[in-house]
């Protein structure tokens, strides 16, 4: 069963079509497994390499429980964060930043890693989060296939959603590994996203306070 947080954000998501492009195939967590672990098997067998080597033997199973229960485990709302959310009684009313939260995704087009760390601010309105919640937060949302861009939208409308208030900023840097490894190999270079809502996009010194790091 889905916690009032999960469906609330899930809803805002999908009416703002932010949400990770996916569809309820009926399929249990075990069922997923199974059929992962089958269809890695053939894609091992299909490279030519040999499964009954001790070192490969177990390769799609391994796979299957990573895409299942580590890596894609954002895809299930089931695993969203329980949220502690503290009223606002000691009337704070100046930014809160939350710096350098490591993340680890997925690129949802090659299926490689994105590697990075996020800036999270808020400025309380009536509502404060558990600044645990706010790593988890990030976390849950890199753990499915992405594109850096969305990922840190559906970070950003999350927050604001919980909080009950826009002003809430969002920056990701990050290495791209389809780009590091493969095409172009570029091991130097870093994408940075960035979206901001209320007073963190329209004040001009409230943004660069959050920009400055």
């Amino acid at each position: 069963m889905l916690s009032e947080e999960a469906m609330l954000v899930r809803s805002v998501l999908e009416a703002k079509g932010l949400e990770t492009p996916m569809r309820d195939n009926g399929l249990s967590r075990d069922q997923k497994y199974q059929k992962i672990s089958q269809l890695m098997t053939e894609v091992v067998n299909t490279l030519g390499l040999d499964l009954a080597d001790d070192s490969l033997s177990e390769t799609p199973h391994r796979i299957a429980k990573m895409y299942v229960d580590e890596v894609f485990g954002g895809l299930n709302y089931a695993n969203f964060p329980k949220i502690a959310l503290i009223e606002n009684k000691m009337q704070v009313s100046e930014m809160v930043k939350v710096k350098d939260i490591s993340f680890t995704s997925t690129c949802e087009h090659h299926f490689v890693t994105i590697d990075g760390s996020a800036t999270v601010a808020y400025i309380p309105k009536d509502r404060i989060i558990g600044l645990s919640k706010i790593n988890r937060i990030v976390r849950f949302f890199a753990q499915r296939p992405q594109v850096q861009e969305r990922l840190t939208q559906q970070i950003l409308i999350a927050l604001q959603t919980l909080l009950q208030t826009d002003n809430v900023a969002v920056t990701m840097d990050a290495v791209h590994y389809c780009v590091k490894s493969r095409g172009v190999m570029d091991v130097n270079s870093k994408t940075q996203t960035t979206a901001l809502g209320g007073s963190f996009k329209d004040d001009a010194r409230t943004r660069a306070e959050f920009l400055a790091r």
